[in-house]
């Protein structure tokens, strides 16, 4: 998402401007390529770029057949072999095949990209259409885009500072509760992340957790880990996960089970958490659970890329 939202808003930004773009999709592919589908870059009326689509002659080729799309109103699929030649001419062989929409953007057709961008700033699901004509049908694609998923991280103590330094860059909305004002700062976290001096349990039963939250559990001690986990079990995040021994994690979730909690819910807590890749130092148990948060967003993420759906003309 991070990575569309320039190609986003230079795009609205030219549009109103009225200065042609063309907006450039990868829609599909076939075998290797550098780039999967949902790839972006946008082609503007002085032949600069904005996103990229992997890089070497295929995206210097696309820059200037999507040029001569600027002043059309249909868009085009382009679509590019990726051959032996062209692998050992930019260090790489692919030997694949993608298939790259094209969608000129003016005044008239921007409303549905200037909503996407509105949607996506407030890490709302939003969508954006590429319509273009292929064998003489008039196909649209959506392009779904990937809004930054929450991760509420429970324990500002070391393991959640690092978490959280990791995380930030992985395109996560951080949001670091702890009542220790002198732990949840600014001085430790970086500016990114929404920082929360509360108590751990009761700030999270305050927050609205939905599928696309992931809650990890990193407080100092047995009780304030049992009262989250007991603040959050039954709330629709998506991830949760609790640090610590497999010992205390039974205690606690053996208590759960005693007062009610459902042994489905029980079994989907990650614990210990992180991916078992046998880290010791708070930097590798940091590293496991970001690559455990990682593992369970792409596994759970919709298609970025959804048709052809005919339309109607």
């Amino acid at each position: 998402m991070s990575e569309l939202l320039p190609v986003l808003e230079t795009l609205v930004a030219d549009a109103d401007a009225n200065r042609p773009v063309a907006l450039c999709v990868v829609l599909r592919t076939k075998g290797s390529t550098p780039q999967a589908p949902g790839a972006s870059m946008l082609v503007r009326a002085d032949m600069s770029t904005v996103g990229t689509l992997g890089g070497g002659c295929v995206e210097n080729e696309v820059r200037t057949r999507a040029y001569g799309y600027l002043e059309k109103t249909e868009g085009a699929m382009l679509d590019f072999l990726l051959d032996q030649k062209d692998g050992f001419e930019n260090g790489l062989i692919c030997g694949g095949k993608m298939y790259i929409g094209v969608q000129p953007i003016t005044p008239n057709n921007v409303a549905p990209y200037r909503d996407a961008l509105s949607l996506a700033k407030r890490r709302k699901p939003a969508q954006m259409p590429i319509t273009i004509r292929e064998d003489d049908a008039l196909n649209e694609y959506r392009i779904n885009l990937e809004v930054p998923p929450t991760l509420i991280i429970a324990g500002a103590g070391h393991v959640g500072q690092a978490v959280a330094r990791l995380a930030v860059d992985l395109d996560f909305h951080v949001v670091a509760i702890d009542d220790r004002a002198d732990y949840a700062s600014h001085d430790r976290f970086p500016p990114q992340v929404k920082l929360v001096v509360d108590d751990i349990a009761e700030a999270l039963r305050n927050y609205e957790l939905d599928r696309a939250c992931s809650v990890v559990i990193v407080t100092r001690g047995h009780q304030h880990d049992h009262a989250a986990v007991d603040a959050v079990i039954r709330s629709d995040a998506g991830y949760i996960g609790l640090i610590g021994s497999k010992r205390k994690s039974r205690l606690i979730l053996d208590d759960l089970a005693k007062a009610g909690v459902s042994a489905e819910r029980i079994d989907a807590i990650h614990t210990p958490i992180g991916l078992d890749i046998g880290a010791v130092t708070v930097p590798e148990i940091a590293i496991s659970i970001v690559a455990q948060l990682v593992q369970h967003r792409r596994r759970h993420h919709a298609s970025i890329v959804e048709g052809p759906i005919a339309k109607v003309e």
